[in-house]
Order: structure tokens, then C-alpha cells, then sequence
């Protein structure tokens, strides 16, 4: 039996507990009155308030609004989020940045070994999942809200939430009553393939009152829409190292004159993959989760969750090849999957409340990418090519093997996290938080590329003897250069959070404070073939290194604080002003820093073998407020950040040589403005909108000393004012929708409009392969649907990107081509859900 049917049958199984259970009606958690805008309750602060009262900025979308944007996965949602952006290479691959707060250099080829460590944490209730470079992209479904903290949280949150956090928050068991439900949806994608969905929940109280179960289980195949239309790829006289090497001159990346590509050189044509929706993307997976009830003063919470996301093919166009057309040579996939196991230990003392909350998550990603483009650079031919001044043996003639080529990363990310908090009634005049938080956070990283060709006199290698090796196994045949990395930190850190009512009821003053201890380390090797034309498997050291023998470990400690002033002017009008602060740990580089022979800076400079962490200051004035019998809702932020020794990621194959490594860059401030607006106009009518306005200036020019003394400026930026990366000036949203009761139906009809401003793909000007700053053009979409309830049941008709506009969500030329990834084409669609 495939997955596809073992998840079909579990689903079938679970909607068969409704024949022998009472049925029950569903009720959401966030229900209005009649007349008003509904109450969220939010968990932001570690203490459980209304979200109108959280002198923060949060946004909540509570599982009543989750259904009604037909939320699924990340992209559905956070483009209704105005000051969250992403650079994006697809499913799980993106990273995840607030107001604007972003340099952006992703390339998931070894990024798990190479990236920075995201500013934005990702939470699964209380369980971390951070992973540099790959968001995980929790499947949306039986979710109570997703909370969106705006601003450094790290003082609750820790060094991942520099500048924000982002919590996927689940429905609990309860223990008092039976209800489950189902949706299932199909849809057409314009260009593209159509997509389905299914999924199904299940409450039970096993004893009443005192021992309930919940499940839920999902499939989802989202159809492609990528075309990988037909091509032959065959080298050029202006290839970089075909200029090197065979009669050609260049000036850095500026062609003099070509070179002559060897007679009878090899090509390579993609007509077994050619495919008109060659990037299809299935989730699956399911979470399961018990509470038991001891009395009424302690409970306990375990959980736990399965998922994959298969992804084939890749998510981005070539813009030269025209409209999601794209040339790949080689298959490309990503399978990523998770588990994660996770308690919650809830009880009381007198009248102190304790939480004791852990989790460990395990996530492994494998996956493969058509690299063949990278024979267009400049090291390709000394691998994949022969000739007299490339030799495989005496009298080689002149002549260039396949230029296929892949890079495969397989990673491996842990995460053991453990929390103990005790805090006072929420209504004492004085109340306190106080909490003791430990993560062990690790990665383990295998980064294949495979552009070597064995004709060319290449074996396989296996990892420098003496190293702490992941995958200790002989690299396949091609492989000219792989990471074989394990890096990561332990995070030990006490927290507190004091609130006094210097006016009861009116004016709050509140501090907070997160000292930490956080050990951070980097182990394993980095090897190449560079140097080993001709030798026997592994027996030639090439351009390898043991990074254990480095002593890549470094320990920071500090603290990181806050201030908050809340002012109730009246029933429904709150102000606060806060300061806080953020902060992300460091890293180290990969080898020893010595930069190619060819480099102008040969001998002048070695690239650093650590940076330093970044942080953030935060000065921010909000509002809060409800008006006409709470029917309106309008809250904003006014705020300035100022983000200290930006880590940046550098890459330039003719400066450094073929690795990447990473600095501290600028300094950046963002001055900015957001708002959300809820306005209940009628019984029937709700509008919706939020938006937000960020200017991000570049306030210094760095520099770095070499290594004879001589000031060298490593940062190629827009220069003093340009702007950060993914900060589009303005983005913002608004929705409508009309609800109407008819003959013991319920009609509803709902339009909505996204607008995004142009930003910069990057703050570097100069790449490895094009200019990595490039401009993003703004971009509208519309969505709406059209639907009807009765009872448990719901229909509805919804289109999404009704204008099949098409978003230039990130650029990059990281695997040596121009690609751009896309939002969805224009999606038409029908879904159903029954609940009980």
C-alpha cells in the first residue's frame, strides 16, 4: 500500500468515529457577539491575555481567519503579514526577515554548513525550529492561530529572535467534548498542473474531564507550474575558464577575448525531463497529541508530529528563457522531513503557576540540484576539461567532457530545547515572570558538487582523516569539492519579566532581562580534489582541511533587555513605548582563508576565520485601540532599529577563490510605520487591511585591515543610504467580506487585494556569477471567494492571483544562472469541509 493510500484510509477512518459518537457543534475559540470584532487571545508574553492588551507588536491569525484565507502552508500566509518578507527558493527553502531587516544571500547548496543563523525564530508552540536557511514549513492545518511578533523578542525568545518570532500554535486536546472535521479541495493552476488536498481531525476524551486524545492528518500535492522546456547546453568561447585556458583574456569577469572551445567537447540535452510542470510539491504528515488532567491545579501535555514535503524539480524561471521557463539538464528534488516530540508539564504551587515545557525535533533534508550552468564559470574547465595546460597525462589533447553537473546537500538539524517558568496571578498589581531556558542546537551538514569529471583524471575522495565526520563515506564519482560539517551551540540562559502598576489599571511599567551563556562550535572538514588530476581514489590531500584542528569554538555571553510604559487612556485605548533589544550568535568560516593565487588579493588578504555577532536596538511607540462598541480595531507601531555589524555573506570567485565566507558589514537603521485596521461596518460586513511603511538607510562603509596592513573595503554595496534587502517601502493588504443567513444557510462572499512595492534581492552589487542586487519589481494580486455553510457543512469557490500577476518574489544567481522565484499563477478553486 503507497502513503497516498495508507493516508487515505486513515482519514476514512477517522471520519468513521462520527457513526458511533454524539455530534457535537464546533465552536471557534476567537467567536464574536452579534455586533463586535472577536476577542484573540494570545500567548505572546508567556502569560495568556487578550491580544488588545499586549503592549507588543503582535499579529494573530486565529484559526476562524486561517480558514477564511484558505491557509495551507507558509506562502498562503505570509502574504497577508506586510512587515514579514522572504527570500525564497521554494518550499522550505526560504528565509524569513521583519520590517526589512535583511542583507540576503541564500543559496541552499550547503547552506546548512556555510549560512547565517536566521534573526527570525520559528516556533512550533514552544519547541525552536530554526534551520539557516530552510524555513519549516509546517503544514497549516487544525492550527488555533499563528502569532507574529514584531521587534527583538530575544529577551522570552533568545538569540534566534533578533528580529521577531514566528509561532505556529496548536489545538489542544480538550477534554470535554467529542469533534473532529474534514476539508478536501481541488484546484487548477494556471501554466501548470491541478493540486488536491485532504485532511481530517479527531478530539476524543478518553476519560472525561480528565484524559482526551486529538489527531490530524493531511495530504496535499500542490501541482507544478514551472516549465523545463527543451535545450542543449554546450560551452562558450566566453566561458571564464574556457578564456583561461584554452587562447582566450579577461579582466576579472569582462571577456577580452574568447577562447576556442576544444573540438568534439561534449554537450548535454535535458529531452527526458522536459516538462510543463516540473515542480510539483506534496506534504504529509500527521500530529498526535494526548492531555492529561492530574486535578485542577496540574496537567500534561505530549505531542507529537510527523511530516515530509517531497518537492521536485526547482521553483524559479529563467527570465531569458521566457514567462516560468527554465532549462534543466539534470533531475532536481528536495525531501525534506521532520519529527518532532514535545511536552508541556502545567501546574500550580499556592498561587505561583509553573510551566515546564521541552521538545526535541529532528528534521533531515536531502536534496539535489541541477548545477550544469557552473561550466560557464571560472574553475569549470580545470575540472571537466583536458589539454596542455590541463593535463591528465603526457600529450593530452585538447578536449571538454559533459558539463552535467549537481550539488547535493544532505543535512541533518537537532534541536533539544527545555523551559521552566514561574510566574505570579496574572491580577496582582505586582507580578513577575521568572524562567531558566537550555538548547542544544545542532547541524550536520554533507555538501556535495558534483562538476568533476573522472575522464579528467579525477577519483573519489572521503573525508580528511582525524575529522568528526557525518557521512564518512568515499564521495561519488564527480565530486570535486564537498563540506563534511557539524556546527552549532548550546544556549543556557535564565530570563526574567517584572510588571508594576504604578496606576492600577491605567499605567504599567515593565522590565525584562535574558542573561546567556551560549558555547558555540564548528567541526568536521572541507575537501577538494583541487591539485589531484590523475591520482588514485583518495589517496591525493587536494585543497582539503581538518576544521578540527582550528579550535573553531568561541562562547558569548551578555544580556539583553527591554522596557516597556503601557498607558490605558480609556476603555479601548492603550499606548506603550518600548526599548528592546536583539542579538543572533556569530559563526566561523570554512579553511584556512588563503585566497587563489589569480586574486589581486593574493597574498594580501586571508579571509576571517570567524565573525562576530550582530545585534538590534529598538525604540518603538504603539498603539492599541476600539472603537464603537468594539466594531473597530485599529493598532500601529511607529519605530526605529538600528542593526549593529550586519553579517553578510561575500562571493566572488575571481576575488576569494570558488568559497563563499561571511563578515561583518554596515550598519543599517529602518525607520518604519505599521497598521492594522478591522472594521465590523454591519452584522454582515467586516473589512480588513494592514500595511506597512519601512526606510532602511546604510550608515557606515566598513573596512577590513590585510594582511600587510592595507585597508581593504570587502563590501560591495549601493553605498552610504542605499537600502537593506527584501525591505520593499510599502506593503500592505485589505479584504472585504460579506456574510448573509438565507433559509438556515449561511452565503458569504470575500475579495481581497495584496500590493508589495519593489526591493533589492540583495545589498551586495557584485556576485558570483551577476550582480546579486537586483531590483524586484512591484507587483498586485487580487483573491476572492464565494461560499456557503449549513449546519457542519461548507462549500466554496475561491480564486487566488486572479490577475495572474507575477511576482519576482527573490533573484538569484547562485547556481551560476539568472533564475527568479514566482508566487503561484492564477489558481481557481473548490473546496469542502464538514465538522462535528
Amino acid at each position: 500500500m503507497n502513503s497516498n493510500q495508507k493516508l487515505s484510509c486513515a482519514i476514512a477512518a477517522i471520519l468513521g468515529v462520527h457513526a458511533s459518537t454524539a455530534a457535537y457543534a464546533a465552536t471557534d475559540s476567537t467567536a464574536s457577539t452579534d455586533e463586535g470584532i472577536p476577542e484573540v487571545v494570545v500567548t505572546a508574553t508567556r502569560r495568556t491575555e487578550n491580544l488588545q492588551d499586549v503592549p507588543i507588536a503582535i499579529t494573530a491569525l486565529t484559526s476562524e481567519t486561517l480558514e477564511k484565507l484558505n491557509v495551507q502552508n507558509f506562502d498562503d500566509f505570509v502574504k497577508y503579514l506586510p512587515n514579514v518578507s522572504t527570500a525564497s527558493k521554494g518550499p522550505g527553502q526560504s528565509e524569513v526577515y521583519m520590517r526589512g531587516l535583511s542583507a540576503t544571500v541564500l543559496t541552499n547548496s550547503a547552506s546548512a554548513a556555510t549560512g547565517l543563523f536566521p534573526n527570525v525564530a520559528l516556533y512550533l508552540d514552544d519547541q525552536s525550529l530554526q534551520l539557516v536557511g530552510r524555513n519549516l514549513d509546517v503544514y497549516v492545518a487544525d492550527m488555533e492561530r499563528i502569532e507574529v511578533l514584531e521587534g527583538p523578542q530575544g529577551t522570552l525568545f533568545g538569540a534566534g529572535a533578533e528580529a521577531g518570532a514566528v509561532r505556529y500554535i496548536t489545538n489542544k486536546p480538550k477534554l470535554d467534548k467529542v469533534e473532529g472535521g474534514a476539508n478536501a479541495s481541488y484546484s487548477t493552476t494556471a501554466h501548470g498542473e491541478p493540486s488536491t488536498s485532504v485532511s481530517a481531525y479527531l478530539n476524543v476524551p478518553l476519560i472525561p474531564d480528565t484524559l482526551a486524545v486529538r489527531g490530524v492528518i493531511y495530504n496535499d500535492r500542490l501541482g507544478g507550474f514551472i516549465h523545463n522546456i527543451p535545450g542543449t547546453f554546450a560551452r562558450s568561447g566566453t566561458d571564464l575558464g574556457i578564456v583561461d585556458y584554452f587562447g582566450g583574456s579577461r579582466n576579472g569577469a569582462q571577456v577580452i577575448t574568447p577562447g576556442v572551445v576544444p573540438p568534439g567537447s561534449a554537450t548535454v540535452n535535458n529531452a527526458s525531463l522536459v516538462n510543463n510542470a516540473y515542480n510539483p510539491t506534496t506534504y504529509q504528515g500527521m500530529r498526535v497529541s494526548a492531555d492529561y488532567k492530574f486535578n485542577d491545579d496540574w496537567n500534561l501535555l505530549l505531542q507529537q508530529s510527523y511530516q515530509t514535503m517531497e518537492a521536485d524539480g526547482i521553483d524559479a524561471y529563467a527570465p531569458v528563457l521566457g514567462d516560468l521557463n527554465v532549462q534543466q539538464y539534470i533531475q532536481s528534488s528536495d525531501n525534506d522531513k521532520f519529527e518532532n516530540t514535545a511536552w508541556t508539564l502545567n501546574g500550580r504551587i499556592a498561587a505561583l503557576k509553573l510551566v515546564y515545557t521541552g521538545g526535541y525535533l529532528v528534521r533531515n533534508v536531502d536534496q539535489v540540484t541541477d548545477y550544469t550552468a557552473y561550466a560557464r564559470g571560472v574553475y569549470a574547465a580545470y575540472y571537466q576539461c583536458n589539454g596542455p595546460a590541463l593535463p591528465k597525462g603526457t600529450g593530452a589533447t585538447n578536449i571538454c567532457y559533459s558539463p552535467g553537473a549537481t550539488w547535493h546537500d544532505i543535512a541533518r538539524n537537532t534541536h533539544q530545547t527545555h523551559e521552566a517558568r514561574i510566574s505570579t496571578p496574572d491580577d496582582w498589581r505586582v507580578r513577575g515572570l521568572v524562567g531558566f531556558f537550555y538548547e542544544d542546537y545542532e547541524i550536520q551538514d554533507s555538501g556535495n558538487f558534483l562538476y568533476a569529471d573522472p575522464q579528467a583524471g579525477f577519483q573519489p575522495q572521503a573525508p580528511v582523516k582525524g575529522t568528526t565526520a557525518f557521512d564518512p563515506s568515499v564521495r561519488p564519482s564527480g565530486t570535486a569539492f564537498f563540506d563534511d560539517i557539524t556546527r552549532g551551540y548550546k544556549q543556557k540562559a535564565v530570563f526574567a519579566d517584572l510588571s508594576y502598576d504604578l496606576i492600577p489599571k491605567q499605567l504599567t511599567l515593565s522590565v525584562g532581562s535574558r542573561f546567556y551563556n551560549m558555547p558555540t562550535y564548528e567541526v568536521g572538514s572541507m575537501n577538494s580534489v583541487y591539485g589531484c588530476r590523475g591520482s588514485a581514489a583518495n589517496t591525493c590531500p587536494g585543497g582539503s582541511e581538518n576544521l578540527n584542528a582550528l579550535g573553531l569554538n568561541k562562547t558569548y555571553v551578555g544580556a539583553k533587555s527591554k522596557v516597556n510604559l503601557s498607558w490605558t487612556i480609556a476603555d479601548g485605548v492603550l499606548l506603550y513605548a518600548t526599548y528592546s533589544e536583539g542579538f543572533r550568535p556569530g559563526g566561523f568560516n570554512r579553511g584556512n582563508g588563503v585566497i587563489t593565487p589569480s586574486s589581486p588579493l593574493y597574498g594580501v588578504f586571508t579571509t576571517p576565520i570567524s565573525y562576530a555577532p550582530d545585534t538590534l536596538k529598538n525604540k518603538e511607540l504603539g498603539w492599541k485601540t476600539s472603537w464603537l462598541n468594539h466594531r473597530l480595531q485599529f493598532n500601529g507601531a511607529a519605530y526605529q532599529e538600528d542593526w549593529y555589524n550586519v553579517q553578510v555573506t561575500l562571493v566572488d570567485a575571481a576575488l576569494y577563490g570558488n568559497n563563499n565566507f561571511n563578515a561583518n558589514g554596515p550598519h543599517y537603521r529602518v525607520r518604519g510605520l505599521e497598521g492594522d485596521l478591522q472594521y465590523r461596518i454591519t452584522q454582515e460586513l467586516t473589512v480588513n487591511s494592514s500595511f506597512a511603511w519601512n526606510s532602511s538607510s546604510q550608515q557606515n562603509v566598513p573596512t577590513l585591515v590585510g594582511n600587510n596592513g592595507q585597508v581593504i573595503s570587502l563590501f560591495p554595496t549601493a553605498g552610504l543610504g542605499s537600502s537593506l534587502a527584501q525591505a520593499p517601502p510599502f506593503q500592505g493588504n485589505i479584504r472585504a467580506r460579506y456574510e448573509v443567513p438565507f433559509n438556515g444557510y449561511v452565503g458569504y462572499g470575500q475579495i481581497g487585494a495584496q500590493h508589495s512595492a519593489h526591493s533589492y534581492s540583495s545589498i551586495i552589487t557584485v556576485g558570483a556569477f551577476m550582480p546579486e542586487r537586483q531590483d524586484q519589481p512591484s507587483y498586485t494580486t487580487y483573491d476572492a471567494s464565494l461560499g456557503v455553510t449549513k449546519d457542519a457543512w461548507g462549500a466554496e469557490i475561491y480564486g487566488e492571483n486572479f490577475t495572474d500577476a507575477r511576482a519576482q518574489l527573490y533573484i538569484s544567481g547562485y547556481d551560476y544562472v539568472r533564475l527568479v522565484t514566482p508566487n503561484r499563477p492564477r489558481t481557481l478553486g473548490f473546496r469542502m469541509s464538514y465538522k462535528f
